[in-house]
C-alpha cells in the first residue's frame, strides 16, 4: 500500500484546532471599569450605576444586568510593525461604541450557548490598527448585557478576556484555508481523487508546520493552494447566499434586550461590509428597524445607506415574523399593510418575499392575503423540523384555501444559521428534493438571535467556496433575485394545496392562555373601534383617531411575534406583555365608549322614555336578549346599525319554557341532564326529538392531563395517560330572565374552577362561563364533548374562512394532526345534523372520530416557568344544529359569542339619525364584513368582506349614505378598478369560494 491513507487522515484531523492558538497573541492587558445598572441605559449616561473596577475572572454582574464598560491601554513599544486587535469577551453580549453614541461593532461570547453543529459562536475580536507604530493608546466604551445569546447566566458573568494582541493573519489565513478543504473533503466520496488529493495536500502542509510561525504558515498555504485554485465546471446547482441573522423580537430575554441585539448585530453587519467587499445580507421586521430608528439614529442611518448601495436587502412584508395559526385574519392584513408601508416610506422598496423562517405553521388563508398583499414569494425554514412526515418539497407552488398561490422555497440545508462551509453546501445539494427541476437553492448564513449575524469565518469561507470544485458554487445575492430566476420555471414544480401544518410545536395554540385571551379582545376590540369611528366620521364634529388605532395595532401586532403570542418565552416577558394588554384594552373600550357617544349624540330619541342605544357591528341581523338596567328585552337590531329601545315598558314572557335544578336544565330548545359529579350525561334536541351526544359519553369532563412538555410541545400520547378530574364541592341552580344557569364549583389539588352553564331561552347555545384560579404545574386542563356525529372530515374555523381536517389516523398525515388550530369553532356535522364547539379565546383542539377536545390551560416550566398559574376567565359553547355547519350557521352563532352587542344610554335629543339604522347592508349571509376602518392615505372609507361558506356568491353591499366613487382595492388600499354604485347607493360584488375583497367608498 502506497499510502498510508488513515494515518494520514488522523494527522490532519485536528490540523484546525493545532492552528488556532497561534492566530493572536496576547500583549497587553486592558484596565476595565464597569457601571453595572439593572435596565438598560443610553450612552450619555453611561457612567450611573454602580462603578466596578473588574479583572479577568471577576463577575461583573447578575442575569440581565447592564452595563457600560470603560476599556483602557497602551500598546507596547515591541508591537511596532504588526497588526493589532482587541480579544474582548465579557461572558455576555457587548456592543462598541464611538464617541457620537453610535454602536460600531457587536460582540459575544465564546461560552455562549449555540447549536454547535453549526458552528461555534463568539464574537470577540476587535480590530485596532493593521500596522502598528507602538504607544497607541486604547479608551473604548462597551454597553453589554450579562446574558448570553439565549439568556443564560454564563461563567457567572465573568470578565473572559480585555487584551490588545498581535494578529497573525497569515496564521489567521491558514485556518480558514485549512477548515474549507478540511469540510470539502468530508462531503467527497473516500474513493475520488478530489478527496485523495486534497488529504494528501493538508498532510503535506501539516507536515510543515513545527513551530507555527508566520513563516510556516507562507510555505503551508502554498503548498494548499492548488487545491484551493480548482474551479467547478458547468454546475447544475447554484446556492444563493445571503447573510442573515434571524432575530427573535423576544424569546429567552424580554423585548428591552431584543433592541440592543439588534444594534450589536446591524452594527456588526456594517463593520464587516467595509472589510469584505462581496458580503450581501439582509434583515426583515420593520420593527425591528423602527427600534433602530428610534433607539440608534446614527447607526439607522449608516443601515440605510447600505440599502441604498444595494448591500442591504430589506426583507419580508409583515410588521413582524408573527404566528399564523393564532393570529386573526385582519391582524395578519395589518402586519403587511404597516410593514410594506414602513418599508416604502423608509426605502422606497416594495416587498414582495414573506419572510417567516421560524413560525410554528401556516394558515391555509395566507396565500391570498399575501398575493393581495402584493407578496408574490414564501420562505421559511421551519417545515424541515416535522416530527412524523418529511415535508415533500423544497420549492413547491403553495395553493392556499381560495385558490391562490404563491410560489414558496424553503432552504434545503433546513437552517437559517448555515455555517457557510463546504459540508454545508454539500447538505444543501443533497437533501435538495427538487433538484431535478430546479437549479437553485438558497442559503441563509450567519448566527442569529444576537450572535451578529455573519462573522469574518463566514465570510472567509466564502471567499474560498464561491466556485471551489467538488461543491455547487455559491453566489452571494438578494432573496428577491433568487426567487425571481427560479419563477421562470415555476410550471415544473408541484403544487401543495391548504395549510402548511407543522407536525410540531402543537403546545403553542395552548401555553399562556392569558396573552391568548387579550390578544382574541384587543383584535375585536380594536375591530369596533374602528367601525364606530368610521361611522362617527360621516358627521360633522368627530375625528377619527388613526394615529392612535395604528399605534394600538402595532403594539398589538408585536405581541403577535411568533415567540411571545404562541407561549415560548420566558415568564418576563408574559409579565410585561399582560401589563401592556390590559392597559391598551382599557384605552381601547375607553375610546369606544368615547366615539360610541360622539355617535349616539346625533340619535334622535326625544319621544322614548329612558331610551338606551343598542349596536351590531356584525353584517347580519341579530336577535338577542339583552339586559338593561336590570331588565331583559329581546331585541332586533339590523346589520351593522342599531336600535333604540325604551328602558320602561313592559316585559312579557321573558322566563316562559325554561326550568331548572341542580342535575337538569332546559328552555325551549334542549334539554341537559347532569351526571353527580358536574358532568353532562345527556342533551336532548326537544326540536328534533334527537339525542345530541353519543351513547352512554360524557361531556365536559374537565380533565387534568400530566403535560411534561415544555411551552411548545405536547406528549403526543397524552391522552392515553393517567388522567385526573376536577372535583364538583358545589352546585346551585337558578333563572336570570331568560336565562337558566347552572354553577358548579370545583376543586383539584390547589386549584379552583367555577363555571357557569348557561342556556338560553331561543338558543342552541350552551355557553360554559368559566372562571379557573389555577396552580397547577407540568399539568394540562382540558374539556370534551363525544357527539352523536358520525363524519370523515372536521370543520375547523379559520382567518377568512375554514379548511377541513380528518377525525382519523389512515395515514401519517393524518396521525400527526393529533392537535389542530381553529379560531372561534370547530364543528362536526353530517348532512342532517352537527354540533359545533366554539370559544372565545382558546385555539388548540383535539378531533378524534367524534370527539371534540378544548384544550384550555397548559402549566409548563420552560422556558417560562409557572406558565399561566394564577387567574383566567374564559368562555366555551356547545352548539347543536340541522344540517352542516353552513345551515346551521355555525360562523355567525360563533361571532356573535365573540363580538357582544354594545348598549348606551341616549341622552341626546337631536334629530339626525333615526330610532333604528343599518349603515351597511349585504344581501348574501355568507359574506361577511371583517374590517369597516379609515383609508390609510385620505379620508376614504375601507370596507373588507370576504366569503365564508366555500361557494361562488353573488352580493349586493349597500350603504345608507351619498357614495360618489367605490374602487376595488388591494390590502396596501391601492387601486384596483372601479365599480359601479347605482341609485340606491348599491354596489354589486362577485365572490369565489373564501374570497376577500377591500372596497374603498369615496363619500
Amino acid at each position: 500500500m502506497p499510502y498510508n491513507i488513515e494515518g494520514m487522515y488522523q494527522q490532519v484531523n485536528h490540523f484546525k484546532d493545532a492552528i488556532a492558538p497561534h492566530i493572536y497573541t496576547p500583549i497587553a492587558e486592558l484596565e476595565a471599569t464597569v457601571w453595572v445598572t439593572p435596565e438598560p441605559v443610553s450612552f450619555k449616561n453611561k457612567c450611573t450605576g454602580e462603578m466596578k473596577v473588574i479583572k479577568k475572572g471577576e463577575t461583573w454582574g447578575k442575569l440581565w444586568d447592564c452595563g457600560w464598560f470603560h476599556l483602557t491601554g497602551e500598546a507596547p513599544a515591541e508591537a511596532k510593525g504588526k497588526k493589532l486587535v482587541l480579544l474582548i469577551d465579557v461572558n455576555g453580549e457587548g456592543c462598541l461604541f464611538d464617541e457620537q453614541g453610535c454602536p460600531i461593532r457587536g460582540l459575544t461570547n465564546i461560552s455562549s450557548s449555540f447549536d454547535f453543529s453549526l458552528g461555534r459562536p463568539g464574537k470577540r475580536v476587535l480590530q485596532f490598527v493593521n500596522e502598528s507604530e507602538g504607544n497607541e493608546k486604547v479608551d473604548i466604551w462597551l454597553e453589554t448585557g450579562c446574558n448570553d445569546l439565549f439568556g443564560r447566566y454564563s461563567k457567572k458573568g465573568t470578565l473572559e478576556n480585555a487584551d490588545i494582541a498581535i494578529c497573525h493573519e497569515e496564521m489567521r489565513s491558514l485556518y480558514y484555508d485549512v477548515e474549507v478543504l478540511a469540510s470539502l473533503m468530508e462531503s467527497l466520496p473516500k474513493d475520488s481523487a478530489r478527496y485523495s488529493r486534497i488529504l494528501y495536500a493538508l498532510y503535506e502542509a501539516k507536515l510543515s508546520m513545527k513551530d507555527y510561525t508566520e513563516e510556516e504558515a507562507i510555505k503551508a498555504r502554498k503548498i494548499m493552494k492548488p487545491e484551493l485554485d480548482k474551479q467547478s465546471g458547468d454546475p447544475s446547482l447554484t446556492v444563493s447566499g445571503i447573510g442573515h441573522a434571524h432575530i427573535d423580537l423576544a424569546w429567552l430575554w424580554p423585548i428591552r434586550e431584543t433592541i440592543r441585539k439588534g444594534g450589536r448585530t446591524f452594527s456588526t453587519v456594517i463593520e464587516l461590509m467595509e472589510r469584505y467587499p462581496d458580503y450581501i445580507f439582509g434583515a426583515s421586521q420593520p420593527q425591528l428597524y423602527q427600534w433602530m430608528k428610534d433607539g440608534y439614529p446614527l447607526l439607522y442611518n449608516k443601515m440605510k445607506e447600505r440599502i441604498k448601495e444595494g448591500r442591504w436587502e430589506v426583507q419580508g412584508g409583515m410588521w413582524v415574523e408573527p404566528d399564523t395559526n393564532v393570529s386573526g385574519g385582519e391582524a395578519l392584513v395589518r402586519q403587511f399593510l404597516y410593514g410594506k408601508k414602513f418599508f416604502r416610506e423608509e426605502f422606497d422598496q416594495d416587498m414582495k418575499v414573506l419572510w417567516l423562517p421560524d413560525v410554528f405553521g401556516y394558515t391555509g388563508a395566507l396565500p391570498q392575503i399575501m398575493k393581495k398583499s402584493g407578496i408574490d414569494y414564501f420562505m421559511t425554514i421551519k417545515l424541515s423540523w416535522n416530527s412524523t412526515n418529511q415535508f415533500p418539497h423544497h420549492t413547491f407552488v403553495w395553493e392556499g384555501i381560495d385558490g391562490s398561490k404563491v410560489l414558496a422555497h424553503m432552504p434545503p440545508e433546513g437552517t437559517y444559521n448555515s455555517s457557510a462551509k463546504p459540508d454545508a453546501i454539500d447538505k444543501a445539494e443533497k437533501s435538495f428534493k427538487d433538484k431535478g427541476v430546479s437549479d437553485y437553492c438558497l442559503m441563509l448564513y450567519g448566527i442569529g438571535d444576537g450572535g451578529g449575524g455573519p462573522g469574518a469565518e463566514h465570510l472567509e469561507r466564502l471567499k474560498r467556496i464561491k466556485n471551489l470544485a467538488g461543491i455547487a458554487p455559491v453566489k452571494q445575492e438578494f432573496s428577491i433575485d433568487f426567487f425571481e430566476r427560479i419563477e421562470k420555471n415555476q410550471g415544473s414544480y408541484q403544487t401543495w394545496c391548504g395549510e402548511l401544518y407543522l407536525e410540531k410545536h402543537r403546545g403553542t395554540l395552548t401555553t399562556h392562555g392569558r396573552n391568548k385571551w387579550y390578544n382574541r379582545k384587543m383584535e375585536y376590540a380594536l375591530r369596533e373601534l374602528e367601525y364606530v369611528a368610521s361611522l362617527a366620521s360621516q358627521y360633522e364634529g368627530f375625528s377619527y383617531p388613526q394615529e392612535k388605532l395604528e399605534k394600538l395595532w402595532k403594539e398589538v401586532l408585536l405581541y403577535q411575534f411568533h415567540d411571545i403570542l404562541p407561549g415560548s418565552s420566558i415568564k418576563r416577558v408574559y409579565d410585561e406583555s399582560v401589563d401592556r394588554y390590559e392597559l391598551m384594552l382599557k384605552e381601547t373600550e375607553a375610546m369606544i365608549k368615547e366615539v360610541y357617544e360622539a355617535l349616539v349624540h346625533h340619535v334622535d330619541a326625544s319621544n322614548y322614555q329612558s331610551p338606551y342605544f343598542i349596536s351590531n357591528s356584525l353584517s347580519w341581523e341579530r336577535k338577542e336578549w339583552i339586559d338593561v338596567e336590570g331588565k331583559w328585552f329581546n331585541v332586533i337590531i339590523p346589520p351593522m346599525g342599531y336600535t333604540v329601545i325604551e328602558q320602561n315598558i313592559n316585559q312579557t314572557g321573558v322566563s316562559d319554557d325554561l326550568h331548572v335544578d341542580e342535575c337538569f336544565m332546559a328552555n325551549d330548545k334542549l334539554k341537559i341532564a347532569f351526571n353527580e359529579n358536574g358532568t353532562i350525561q345527556s342533551i336532548f334536541d326537544k326540536v328534533n326529538n334527537k339525542e345530541v351526544l353519543a351513547p352512554m359519553a360524557t361531556a365536559n369532563e374537565l380533565t387534568v392531563y400530566v403535560d411534561e412538555g415544555n411551552a411548545w410541545d405536547i406528549p403526543f400520547d397524552y391522552y392515553n395517560k393517567t388522567s385526573e378530574r376536577f372535583e364538583l364541592v358545589e352546585r346551585k341552580a337558578y333563572i336570570d330572565g331568560p336565562k337558566v344557569i347552572v354553577r358548579q364549583t370545583y376543586t383539584y389539588d390547589e386549584s379552583k374552577l367555577i363555571q357557569d352553564v348557561v342556556l338560553t331561552k331561543g338558543s342552541y347555545r350552551i355557553d360554559f362561563h368559566t372562571q379557573v384560579n389555577w396552580y397547577e404545574e407540568s399539568k394540562m386542563l382540558r374539556t370534551s364533548f363525544p357527539v352523536d356525529i358520525y363524519a370523515k372530515e372536521a370543520t375547523c374555523d379559520i382567518q377568512f374562512g375554514t379548511i377541513k381536517r380528518p377525525t382519523h389516523n389512515n395515514t401519517t398525515w393524518d396521525m400527526a394532526k393529533y392537535e389542530v388550530a381553529a379560531h372561534k369553532f370547530v364543528d362536526l356535522s353530517q348532512r342532517d345534523y352537527g354540533v359545533a364547539l366554539m370559544n372565545d379565546s382558546k385555539y388548540g383542539y383535539r378531533v378524534h372520530e367524534n370527539t371534540m377536545d378544548l384544550n384550555l390551560l397548559r402549566s409548563t416550566q420552560y422556558p417560562g416557568e409557572s406558565a399561566d398559574q394564577g387567574k383566567h376567565e374564559f368562555t366555551y359553547s356547545l352548539y347543536p344544529h340541522l344540517g352542516d355547519h353552513v345551515k346551521g350557521e355555525v360562523s355567525k352563532v360563533a361571532y356573535e359569542l365573540n363580538i357582544p352587542l354594545r348598549k348606551m344610554k341616549v341622552e341626546s335629543s337631536q334629530s339626525i339619525l333615526q330610532k333604528t339604522k343599518s349603515f351597511i347592508q349585504i344581501d348574501a349571509e355568507n359574506i361577511v364584513i371583517e374590517a369597516v376602518k379609515k383609508a390609510e392615505y385620505d379620508d376614504s372609507m375601507i370596507v373588507r368582506l370576504y366569503e365564508n361558506n366555500g361557494q361562488s356568491t353573488n352580493a349586493n353591499i349597500q350603504f345608507d349614505w351619498l357614495v360618489k366613487r367605490i374602487e376595488l382595492v388591494n390590502f396596501m388600499e391601492e387601486y384596483d378598478k372601479n365599480l359601479t354604485i347605482d341609485d340606491n347607493n348599491k354596489v354589486a360584488l362577485q365572490f369565489k369560494p373564501f374570497e376577500i375583497h377591500t372596497l374603498k367608498i369615496k363619500a
